[in-house]
């Protein structure tokens, strides 16, 4: 049995997201000094009502990998301290081989130039450069550099965002426009997209739902950073960022008035169960996951001592049920690894709850309501990757 879905590729599009993970100050910690990390906070940003995908959604900045993204045009940048085939990134990961192989063909420049880079590093810019348009963020780091950033040792502790240029404005507008600008704002500023400060994540595929609309393979990549840098929405796509309100006080007296109230993953799956803000799946199953580690220190060392595997990918299937919908995950019992059950969604004219008590080995997202999702996780985790912590919805409020 063939492991390929039988989609046709032009509907697909390869995409990156970048989780934003920032460390924040207490009280009275010493300003010359970088405190120890003691929580976290993650940038979500709104999407406009006008967006014809997840509408209103509050989602992590990302986007659709561009023919730009792969230029060879980049290799004179990174040059001449790093290049191919790593660019600096360590070891190669092993090669992909979970189920499901897609269909999708990588994105072609007339010139031949847009595969000069490998995945690895195009998605990467992809999800700085994205990260830019939708945030203001700007992850570049100075060219100066001659060794490389495992050497010199930035890998072990938190990054720190770039200062903006004075006319950011005026390159965001550019870059927003056509993607080859992104290369042209980092000539100008004399920096490469700092590419050693994203790790590999989690990768979600858009799962069946009609024959024609587009699906996406997306790479969600994580960033752990010292301090929440500012943030200016693009009010085109983004019209605003979920902001933490009970530590207003602190935070503004740390880091005065620069700082943006990023939230916490308990925090942000609050919000989202109060209706502040709505989640779709991907990213409530992925605050979830962020609330197994307790500081910013835990999660990036996770991070770094993870570098090695590569990141899990899912591919939910829908089930209707009589009263909701069910997404499964692999490992899930119901979950089959056959593009004939892939590229359906499946039915039953049982109830969630009749469902939910037949299972043993679940790996699944029930959807009560739009607001109310319950997560279930009880299969062991390949490697040490780590699951999501399991909610389950209060009755009442179904």
């Amino acid at each position: 049995m063939s492991g390929s879905l039988r989609t046709d590729p032009k509907i697909w599009r390869q995409a990156a997201t970048l989780v934003l993970a920032a460390g924040w100050t207490r009280l009275g910690a010493a300003a010359s000094s970088l405190p120890p990390a003691e929580g976290f906070r993650v940038l979500l940003l709104q999407r406009s009502a006008r967006q014809s995908f997840m509408p209103g959604a509050h989602v992590f900045p990302g986007g659709v990998l561009e023919a730009a993204d792969r230029s060879a045009d980049w290799l004179h940048l990174f040059a001449p301290h790093h290049g191919p085939p790593r660019f600096g990134l360590g070891p190669a990961r092993p090669q992909r081989t979970t189920f499901p192989e897609l269909p999708f063909l990588r994105p072609d420049a007339a010139d031949g130039r847009a595969a000069a880079l490998p995945d690895d590093v195009a998605l990467r810019i992809c999800a700085i450069r994205e990260a830019f348009e939708e945030s203001g963020v700007l992850l570049l780091r100075p060219r100066g550099a001659r060794q490389s950033p495992e050497s010199q040792g930035s890998a072990s502790e938190p990054d720190c965002a770039l200062e903006l240029p004075l006319d950011v404005s005026t390159w965001r507008t550019r870059v927003r426009g056509d993607a080859r600008h992104f290369l042209d704002l980092c000539v100008h500023l004399d920096c490469t997209p700092n590419i050693w400060a994203l790790h590999d994540w989690s990768g979600w595929v858009t799962p069946f739902m009609s024959e024609t609309r587009h699906r996406f393979d997306v790479n969600f990549f994580l960033c752990c950073l010292r301090e929440p840098p500012p943030i200016q929405t693009d009010l085109v796509e983004v019209v605003s960022y979920q902001q933490t309100q009970h530590l207003d006080m602190i935070l503004t007296i740390v880091y005065k008035d620069d700082v943006k109230k990023w939230s916490s993953p308990s925090e942000a799956t609050a919000s989202f169960l109060s209706k502040e803000i709505w989640l779709a799946p991907p990213q409530f199953y992925e605050i979830r996951r962020l609330e197994n580690f307790a500081s910013l220190s835990n999660l990036h060392k996770f991070c770094l001592e993870h570098a090695s595997e590569r990141a899990q990918r899912w591919l939910p299937i829908i089930c209707i049920t009589a009263d909701g919908m069910i997404q499964l995950f692999p490992g899930d019992e119901l979950y089959l690894e056959d593009p004939e059950y892939l590229e359906k969604v499946l039915s039953t004219e049982k109830k969630t709850e009749e469902i939910m008590k037949e299972g043993k080995k679940l790996h699944r997202l029930v959807r009560h309501h739009s607001h109310y999702y319950s997560l279930h996780v009880t299969v062991q985790s390949k490697g040490k990757h780590i699951y999501p912590k399991n909610y389950v919805v209060n009755k009442s409020h179904l």
